[in-house]
């Protein structure tokens, strides 16, 4: 069935620019909040990021309590742990998020069951959030995930081994706030893992699959690419891929720091509609298997997924080949994502983060069967050419 209609959904307040945070407390004020909650982790706490925060929030006059146990990807237990607390504090007119997209996330899912308790596992199924979440700031410190304007939210289900994201409209934050200067201090490997994960948000949401051929029916998170993700997806790619390198490399340049943060904003408004496809299906099964974070097992999948595409995106692989400013030679952009990766740091074999090569084709079929992700891909997998995409990335 051809789709004839695509739609673009958004946080509903985006705050944008150095500074940004002196304005917590008129966001909190519009919110009428008297309690608030602040989901954080030991990282910002011991960086001092959270006291910056916390400073300008106890000048409004507002009561606060602070969860600072976030860990990345958040296991079921420790996502439980979080609203047993959140509930006995009873503190959540507004919820907090602060921090990469794990503190974020987990602040969603306790925004979530805050309103409708139950368990996380009640809602891994698309679209199974039945209404609004409590009112949830959030504050990114990392300029990667996107998501302060997204609506997944990832978990980790430790019992299955496998990572899992939680994804309805519903989820997204009412207020995303972002300050770059929040993120001067992010040690380069931090740097580097979540700045690719937002350039494989922004490459994988510009080369998804056309809206009209998405082979899906009803209403859907993601929908494939169309003009406005595209118009976003393409001014991401060109943001981070000038400012990465010089961002790891030189982390106090404010300028690079500002214009990751706001490719990484664009690329979340681009893949939350248009949605991922291949490099994050792939991700989620390793994710469950290897301690590497997130946007370093991306990153490291994102060029090899590329060339798995290649023939089918051909005209937007030359768009973003002329957005990565090499002229007119025949470099493959995903040899120059590969160059990057190397010029940041990151691994760029599945050897080298500690998948063995008996592990490819579980990886293979387990990535087959999240269906949200696969049916974006613009070249329909299989289990045998994912065998192989795996074998040359390992």
């Amino acid at each position: 069935m051809t789709r004839t209609v695509w739609e673009y959904f958004s946080t509903q307040n985006i705050i944008f620019g150095n500074g940004a945070i002196h304005q917590i407390n008129d966001v909190l004020n519009r919110f009428k909040a008297k309690n608030v909650l602040v989901v954080t982790d030991q990282g910002l706490v011991k960086a001092g990021i959270l006291d910056t925060v916390l400073e300008v929030i106890r000048k409004g006059g507002f009561h606060i309590e602070v969860y600072d146990q976030a860990v990345p990807e958040a296991p079921l237990p420790s996502v439980i742990e979080a609203y047993e607390f959140a509930k006995e504090k009873n503190s959540t007119d507004v919820i907090i998020g602060i921090g990469g997209g794990s503190s974020i996330d987990l602040a969603k899912v306790i925004a979530l069951l805050i309103k409708y308790g139950g368990h996380p596992r009640d809602y891994f199924a698309e679209g199974s959030v039945p209404g609004p979440i409590a009112p949830l700031i959030a504050i990114p410190t990392t300029a990667g995930t996107g998501s302060e304007v997204t609506q997944v939210a990832v978990v980790n289900d430790v019992e299955n081994n496998l990572k899992v994201g939680i994804s309805d409209n519903y989820l997204r934050p009412a207020v995303a706030l972002l300050d770059p200067s929040l993120t001067v201090s992010l040690p380069p490997y931090v740097t580097a893992c979540s700045g690719i994960d937002a350039l494989s948000h922004a490459i994988e949401s510009f080369t998804a699959i056309e809206y009209k051929n998405l082979n899906a029916t009803g209403k859907i998170s993601f929908q494939g690419s169309y003009p406005l993700t595209d118009a976003l997806a393409l001014k991401a790619i060109e943001l981070i891929a000038d400012n990465l390198v010089m961002a790891v490399q030189q982390g106090s340049n404010l300028e690079a720091r500002t214009n990751m943060m706001l490719g990484s904003l664009l690329a979340g408004m681009a893949f939350s509609n248009a949605g991922n496809s291949l490099a994050h299906a792939l991700a989620y099964p390793i994710g469950g298997k290897v301690k590497s974070p997130h946007g370093e097992v991306t990153g490291l999948l994102l060029p090899h997924a590329m060339r798995y595409n290649s023939e089918v995106a051909k005209e937007k692989m030359e768009q973003i080949r002329k957005v990565f400013n090499v002229g007119h030679d025949e470099a493959h952009p995903a040899d120059i994502v590969e160059k990057m990766l190397e010029d940041i740091g990151l691994p760029t074999r599945l050897s080298q983060i500690g998948i063995k090569e008996e592990d490819l084709e579980e990886i293979a079929e387990k990535s087959l069967k999240i269906e949200r992700l696969m049916r974006n891909n613009p070249r329909v997998p299989d289990k045998d050419s994912l065998v192989e995409l795996l074998r040359k990335a390992y």
